[in-house]
């Protein structure tokens, strides 16, 4: 299986941010367009952008999806979206404008059942997203925890037809403390399907720490503020990604 780089775009005010654990009160401005950021990353060899509504999480519709659709209109990447993503006509908003993969949240844990329908209709366009504290899925721009583990949803959502899930432990996101590998490998043994990482990413050796659980599942692995904070290069994530093929 193949080990993919996703570079991070977090959007908040229509501006890149970065917030540590995913608290609003500790953000972070990186650049005022997530466009010129886009095309920064596409530049250095990107060919995935991971992008973040944070806005629209936490409020529950969509607000910074115009920044998205240019990027997957007018850059030569493919994107995924999260964030703020509620009903199928969001999911075809984007689908039908360009975005490649769109990313189920806080509706997986609440509608369970109509996120199976989802799939059902849209196969791998839709990945799952599961974003962990202590085990737990974490809601609504992580606001809140839900009582269902992590593993046990993605187990449901794998038989119900999910082919991809981005798995967060909010412990590390924005700490640049290195990925929780060992729950990154579980959820992919469990479901037996493709697990991307995110949260944590610091050097090039956790790159290629994850990389090892490539043939287990773990398909790779979204990087932002190690991008940002200048300890990774895309360039440097690519190539130590290839090498370690």
């Amino acid at each position: 299986m193949s080990f993919t780089i996703y570079p991070a775009i977090d959007m908040r005010g229509g501006k890149c941010v970065r917030l540590i654990q995913g608290d609003y009160n500790q953000e972070t401005v990186y650049g005022d367009s997530p466009f010129e950021m886009a095309e920064r990353f596409v530049n250095e060899g990107a060919e995935w952008i991971h992008m973040v509504d944070l806005d629209g999480a936490k409020d529950g519709k969509r607000v910074n999806d115009s920044f998205v659709i240019k990027v997957a209109k007018e850059l030569p990447a493919r994107v995924q979206i999260g964030g703020g993503i509620r009903t199928k006509k969001d999911i075809e908003h984007y689908l039908n404008n360009g975005v490649d993969r769109v990313i189920i949240g806080s509706i997986a844990v609440s509608q369970p059942d109509l996120v199976k329908e989802w799939l059902t209709i849209y196969g791998d366009k839709l990945a799952i997203g599961l974003d962990a504290k202590d085990g737990y899925v974490a809601t609504h721009g992580w606001l809140e925890t839900s009582e269902v583990k992590a593993i046990q949803l993605g187990k449901e959502f794998a038989d119900a037809g999910a082919e991809t899930f981005i798995f967060t432990d909010i412990a590390t996101d924005g700490m640049l403390s290195g990925p929780n590998i060992q729950a990154v490998k579980e959820l992919a043994q469990q479901t037996g399907k493709k697990v991307i990482a995110s949260g944590g990413v610091s050097s090039l050796e956790d790159l290629t720490m994850l990389k090892k659980y490539a043939s287990s599942g773990v398909g790779g692995a979204i990087v932002g503020k190690a991008i940002y904070t200048g300890k990774v290069s895309i360039q440097q994530a690519m190539e130590e990604v290839r090498s370690s093929c």
